[in-house]
């Protein structure tokens, strides 16, 4: 029984929805909810070459041990920076920074991925990947930014999300 002109509201609201679904099922149609868009929160193409584009831009600027720039990097200042500029935020730490990507296989990585080099301590250095097996990256006291070819065997990629 309806007590109310709000309840009767409801009614009228609710049944057409209720009737919506009805009929999908029997018509053998399923509600499914919307896939996870994982692959959505990864930072686009467009941003993360962008991204390469401001590291480029601090090429030859100094190395200093925890230098978030402009005009001085160690090597999480620098990725920090170029992707603070395409509005991604990441920590200040090469190991800290592995928790803000998606890791990537060699044959699926792009420009503007992360490179992640690690020893038996852990994750010790990150560059930006600039293609063709060259990174950017702030390396070392005396050692300005600079493109540079990867050189260690021991590295994986990942995707800033």
């Amino acid at each position: 029984m309806l007590h109310s002109r709000t309840s009767f509201v409801r009614l009228l609201t609710v049944v057409p929805l209720t009737l919506a679904l009805a009929f999908t099922m029997l018509a053998g149609y399923t509600v499914s909810p919307a896939a996870p868009k994982a692959e959505a929160s990864l930072i686009s193409a467009a941003k993360a070459d962008k991204a390469v584009t401001w590291a480029r831009s601090r090429k030859g600027m100094p190395y200093r041990y925890g230098a978030v720039g402009p005009r001085a990097f160690d090597c999480s200042g620098l990725t920090r920076w170029a992707f603070s500029r395409v509005g991604k935020a990441l920590p200040h730490s090469s190991s800290a920074q592995v928790a803000k990507t998606k890791r990537i296989s060699k044959e699926n990585r792009r420009r503007g991925d992360l490179v992640f080099y690690y020893g038996s301590g852990g994750v010790y250095h990150v560059s930006i990947y600039a293609g063709q097996n060259q990174v950017w990256h702030a390396s070392r006291t005396g050692t300005p930014v600079k493109r540079d070819r990867i050189w260690a065997g021991a590295h994986f990629y990942g995707r800033v999300k």
